[in-house]
């Protein structure tokens, strides 16, 4: 590790012979002498750490500028040092370059959410001006957790846990695989340091056990490369402690179970020979079923180009084989930062190295659309967290999604327009519903209509941050106008449950109150539920917001049926003021509720017509609405009659009760008990729990059941 600035320039100059060694020298001296008479925890000067982040950008054989940022990253934040001073003296870039680091040093990434989503905005903002201040950044981060031991226990804890949220998924995001790992690696020891010696140990025990299991493959891959004229260098490897412990927890196996321990990597002379490696390996062990990839043909959209496979051998051991040329794994190493990288003096003229420019644009095109910072972060972190499946078109095109991804999803990714008049999808030829999982490999064919349009409830069907922004922007394109004409419905009634008049002058000062733009807004943001009407009130008249007792009127208890439709719950969900619901159309007998996670829901799946977009009325509603509690109780004196002493005092009242099972100790029993939501259900809940002599309560919901049985021919509207 370089500690001078010669030792740094002789870093440099290996691989760019042409670095401007004198700039670099009078930055470090600049840098030395900003920090002279700071010290780190440990005790060390505290310049040490700005050359060791230095030196590990130049590792990566990075350009002068990005390095010479790393010298100077902390000295605006820290040091009696200017943005002008800075500049004068190294130039515009370097200064543009340590004032995007500062700024990034001073966004608190771990505080509470909406601060956290703003500044997550701001990280992908500054992303977006030059990638190379991420790359410092995360440099950075790499040495603070190299010498994180020097800190206070509980900010090693804060500082781990901020690096396993944010920093290792970006750094795997930007495909720099090594970071990502190390990055992981050092923060899993301060937050589990016993599960990670426990797999070390795992693993000192089973090299004692079989030997050197790494060096016995990687002979055997090189003699059958050989044996079939494939010219290329076989580098194996032990997967670090956290990737096992991540596969141990996502298989639920113990150490000793799981087989994918090991990791090769085939360098190979050319692209064909990739494929020529493949073969070979393949003829000489078994590939294992559904553990292929080919990002050769599709890359990932970081530049990342490799073929995965996963063969197991004779004694049953897996082993994760990637093969690629030197050029794709030059990119593999170092992802993104490939673009600056240099060799002999010139910029790398890799032809996988993806522009950041446009990798930059393409991550935050489907985050601009997102109004509020919250649904920013929620679409950031969907795509940095998730793992990938890949699944065709009917044509045989390749669609990349995260794990857990939907038709909705896929449809989405094919284009927004397909997403938009989605009204079901087939898998490998059979029609499922629009929340099933697709899995890797599989065909999908979404059928579309013309007439279609997003509905609400995809929101909590599609995964990715692409379709949830594309639908949420959908929703309000289309449904603006409604949702103004249901909002200004909405704050009439408000109002008038607190005596007083909406007019325009009370909803512009409501609008202003509450910080958005105007008067159409704030109606729009309470048709869509957004706010609530209760909030709107509260913004002009909080003292009578405050005590307003009035009781919805059960025949209005439902946003968005037409006027005179009736309604009913469903019996198989028993949907309860305060839950997300949908409605479903019957002929003749109006519009019966179901919970939005209702199993039944898939019966109406190829039905999109009969679908409605409900909600329930905001305010106090009536003790009416049936749920049925699934009890297990201890069969003593007197327990049953202080249960439902318990049931009465909680203002609720017994509708009907049924024992299932009694035994000698004790009694299980359904309890139907009218309520008036779902917080008066949690609340019930919460005290019959506490109860010591119930030993067992939930919710019990009957998919079998409906609130009409008759058959659904009988039923279509």
């Amino acid at each position: 590790m370089a500690t001078t600035a010669d030792d740094l320039i002789r870093l440099v100059r290996g691989f760019n012979p042409k670095t401007d060694a004198a700039l670099i020298a009078k930055a470090f001296a600049y840098g030395e002498q900003m920090h002279e008479g700071q010290f780190r925890h440990s005790g060390e000067p505290y310049f040490s750490h700005p050359v060791a982040v230095a030196a590990i950008l130049a590792e990566q054989q990075l350009d002068d500028a990005t390095i010479i940022t790393a010298l100077l990253h902390d000295t605006i934040e820290d040091t009696p040092a200017s943005y002008a001073q800075v500049e004068t003296l190294f130039g515009h870039e370097v200064a543009e370059l340590v004032d995007g680091v500062t700024k990034l040093t001073n966004l608190q990434l771990n505080s509470t959410q909406t601060k956290q989503a703003e500044n997550f905005r701001k990280l992908f903002m500054a992303m977006s001006k030059d990638l190379r201040v991420i790359l410092v950044k995360l440099a950075d981060r790499l040495h603070n957790m190299r010498t994180i031991k020097a800190m206070r226990p509980e900010k090693q804890a804060q500082k781990a846990r901020e690096t396993m949220d944010i920093f290792a998924p970006l750094a795997g995001r930007m495909g720099m695989q090594w970071m990502r790992e190390e990055l992981e690696d050092l923060a899993f020891r301060v937050l589990n340091s016993d599960g990670r010696a426990s797999i070390i140990r795992r693993f000192i025990t089973l090299q004692k056990e079989t030997g050197d299991v790494i060096e016995r493959i990687t002979f055997d891959m090189r003699k059958e490369l050989a044996a079939g004229d494939v010219e290329a260098e076989v580098l194996g490897r032990a997967k670090k402690p956290y990737s096992i412990w991540r596969k141990m927890e996502e298989k639920e196996q113990s150490f000793s179970r799981l087989s994918d321990i090991y990791g090769f990597r085939v360098i190979t002379n050319s692209e064909e020979d990739c494929y020529r490696a493949l073969g070979a390996i393949h003829r000489r062990w078994r590939a294992v079923p559904g553990r292929f990839k080919d990002y050769i043909s599709q890359p990932k959209t970081n530049g990342y180009r490799s073929i995965h496979t996963t063969v197991s051998g004779r004694d049953g051991k897996r082993v994760e084989v990637q093969i690629r040329t030197r050029q794709m794994h030059d990119v593999a190493e170092t992802g993104v930062a490939a673009h600056w990288s240099y060799r002999d003096g010139v910029r790398s003229k890799n032809p996988f190295a993806v522009d950041p420019v446009k990798w930059i644009a393409q991550l935050t095109e489907q985050f601009d659309g997102e109004d509020d910072h919250q649904s920013f972060l929620e679409a950031v972190k969907l795509e940095m967290y998730t793992d990938k499946v890949f699944c065709f078109t009917p044509k045989g095109e390749v669609i990349k999604l995260p794990r857990g991804a939907t038709p909705i999803d896929f449809a989405y990714a094919i284009h927004t327009r397909i997403g938009s008049a989605c009204v079901g999808a087939k898998i490998d030829g059979l029609r499922v519903p629009l929340w099933t999982r697709v899995k890797n490999g599989q065909s999908v064919e979404i059928i579309t209509a013309e007439a279609q349009t997003p509905q609400a409830t995809w929101l909590d069907i599609a995964t990715t941050g692409k379709a949830k922004t594309a639908i949420r922007r959908s929703l309000r394109e289309v449904g603006r106008g409604r949702f103004i004409k249901l909002g200004r419905e909405l704050a009439r009634s408000a109002f008038e449950q607190v005596g007083k008049t909406s007019t325009e002058k009370v909803l512009d000062t409501a609008a202003r109150n509450l910080r958005l733009k105007n008067r159409d807004h704030l109606l729009e943001q309470l048709g869509s539920a957004e706010v609530t009407g209760r909030e709107v009130v509260n913004s002009v008249y909080p003292e009578l917001a405050e005590v307003s007792g009035d009781v919805v009127d059960r025949k209005r208890a439902v946003i968005g049926l037409e006027p005179g439709q009736s309604f009913d719950r469903a019996s198989c969900c028993d949907p309860l003021p305060g839950e997300r619901i949908v409605g479903i159309t019957f002929r003749g007998r109006g519009v019966t509720l179901h919970a939005i996670d209702c199993n039944r829901l898939s019966v109406y799946e190829d039905q999109p017509e009969r679908w409605l977009d409900l909600r329930w009325h905001d305010g106090s509603h009536p003790a009416v609405y049936g749920v049925t509690l699934d009890m297990t109780i201890g069969n003593d004196p007197g327990v049953l009659g202080r249960i439902c002493t318990l049931i009465g005092e909680a203002e609720a009242n017994i509708a009907d009760l049924k024992f299932l099972e009694r035994k000698p100790d004790f009694y299980r029993l359904l309890v139907r008990a009218e309520l008036r939501d779902a917080a008066h259900l949690h609340a019930l809940v919460m005290t019959l729990d506490a109860d010591s002599d119930v030993a067992e309560i939930s919710r019990h919901r009957d998919p079998g059941q409906s609130a009409y049985p008759q058959t659904d021919a009988e039923a279509a509207p």
